[in-house]
């Protein structure tokens, strides 16, 4: 074909060596924020032994609050509704519409740069890989039908708040007396986990050190709803046709399995930038994440990661500064509630 009837793709030059470096700058930002959830754990566990004990010497990380998604989507549909910031778990609000954000403007990058799950997931595979040789692929028959079990818990969760639950009965749940606790039951869930629930844990690790996230890629709604929200973002993998010589290396690289050397722009809901495809391609200017527009505009790893960071940063800034991040609850509370933890009002699951 002659180059006046060959459509050019063009992507903004960006050296090779820049992309080389995206694994090393992606684990160095996912550390970051294992750092941050292994602190925020520490602390929500101190905080808890001394409620125990009659004291509270330590303060509540309000961070811990990112592990209630399904509070968090409650009180963004009761703020649409009333314009009420809940004040019951204020900071899982901000967490739950940051990471949509960082969906929305950055792919699934939430599953592959901050998840801490995620992380746990990525090296149980390549432990895996280094163990037997390789990974399996499920078949195509079965790989669907299971991708398609994550879509389903997140219908069967959304559907009932999204379509079930008014606003008197969103306040109800979210002012009501689990929810306030609801942290603290997560802790007390994995302090004294049942061996069914442990056998469970341990069945999906397994099954991850064989299929690539397991987890992530079959069973988490999370995921799914970040997935959905990453379809409509600007940043994508984009290939340029005229420099590919469909060597295959990204496709094989992929974490998600995605034909990423047979596509223009990657827009499948799996991808999480990650940019594994684009650090094993031997082509300079032939595959990156960028914007859409005539000349697309690559995105090198160091720009993702300061995007990752700043959009955290600035969400929980501006929570801090606003009094968002913090919640209403005294110690007084607390220490009454804990004493009564296990009393059935507190068995509400909503």
């Amino acid at each position: 074909m002659s180059m006046s009837g060959k459509k050019v793709f063009h992507i903004q030059k960006l050296n090779l060596t820049d992309y080389r470096q995206s694994p090393k700058i992606r684990l160095a930002v996912q550390l970051f924020f294992l750092i941050i959830t292994l602190y925020t754990g520490w602390r929500f566990i101190r905080f808890v032994h001394f409620l125990q004990q009659g004291g509270a010497e330590v303060s509540r990380p309000p961070g811990v609050e990112a592990f209630l998604p399904i509070s968090s989507l409650m009180s963004l549909k009761y703020w649409i509704l009333t314009g009420d910031f809940n004040s019951i778990h204020p900071a899982g609000l901000v967490l739950f519409i940051t990471f949509l954000g960082m969906a929305w403007l950055l792919k699934k990058s939430f599953c592959s740069w901050v998840c801490p799950v995620g992380l746990l997931s990525e090296y149980l595979w390549k432990g895996g890989e280094k163990i037997f040789g390789r990974n399996f692929v499920l078949p195509a028959w079965l790989d669907w039908p299971l991708r398609s079990l994550k879509y389903l818990i997140l219908i069967f969760f959304a559907w009932g708040i999204l379509f079930g639950m008014n606003s008197a009965d969103l306040k109800a749940f979210l002012y009501g007396d689990y929810n306030r606790v609801a942290d603290i039951k997560m802790l007390m869930f994995f302090a004294h986990i049942s061996a069914f629930s442990l056998g469970v844990i341990l069945v999906l690790a397994l099954l991850s050190v064989f299929v690539k996230n397991f987890w992530c890629r079959y069973l988490c709604p999370y995921g799914a709803l970040l997935g959905f929200f990453s379809m409509f973002s600007p940043a994508k993998i984009s290939r340029n046709p005229d420099t590919c010589t469909a060597c295959g290396l990204c496709t094989a690289a992929c974490p998600a399995n995605i034909k990423v050397h047979e596509k223009r722009r990657v827009k499948t809901d799996e991808c999480t930038a990650c940019l594994t495809c684009t650090s094993v391609c031997p082509e300079p200017d032939t595959l990156s994440l960028s914007l859409p527009g005539k000349k697309k505009k690559a995105l090198s790893p160091a720009r993702v990661a300061v995007l990752i960071l700043l959009i955290f940063f600035l969400s929980t800034g501006i929570a801090r500064l606003t009094g968002h991040w913090q919640n209403k609850i005294p110690v007084r509370e607390y220490q009454y509630r804990i004493r009564h933890i296990n009393d059935p009002v507190y068995k509400h699951t909503g």
